[in-house]
């Protein structure tokens, strides 16, 4: 049994999408290789022609699909971030009282125990161990480090 290029064609864009199960994550570029073969397909079923051209075929398909999609694509793929969760559970901590798990030193962190968790701490005077204290601010961007004071 022989096959057409048409049907091969198509055959390779269903493995491509097979692959896409797979291996989620080259889904990205696996999709385009998918639509590329099966617009190749087409082609090839509408008129004959040669495997160099359809390579070529393929190749642009692929490549114009992939530029002309590709913002609205990351879109999708990536999905939604959410951001401000992180800003909402930082912030919740600011006013409230911490106990000092390491010893603080000017321009060294600490550790601090609020909301049962440990977090760094920063301080503008030396703190030790046991020591209630109050949270200023968020000292680091990453929001793993507080300012505090003494209680």
């Amino acid at each position: 049994m022989i096959l057409s290029p048409s049907l091969i064609w198509f055959l390779v864009g269903v493995a491509f999408l097979i692959a896409v199960a797979i291996m989620p994550a080259f889904a990205f570029i696996l999709i385009f290789f998918t639509a590329g073969c099966w617009i190749t397909a087409a082609v090839v079923w509408l008129f004959d022609i040669g495997l160099t051209n359809q390579i070529l075929i393929f190749l642009m398909a692929f490549l114009i699909l992939l530029f002309a999609l590709r913002k609205y694509s990351l879109k999708i793929f990536r999905g939604k971030t959410h951001n401000d969760i992180d800003n909402y559970y930082t912030d919740s901590k600011i006013g409230k009282t911490a106990i000092v798990t390491k010893k603080i030193i000017p321009n060294m962190p600490g550790e601090i125990k609020v909301m049962g968790s440990f977090w760094r701490a920063t301080a503008n005077e030396a703190i030790e161990e046991g020591i209630s204290v109050l949270i200023e601010k968020q000292e680091s961007e990453d929001g793993l480090t507080f300012k505090v004071k003494p209680v």
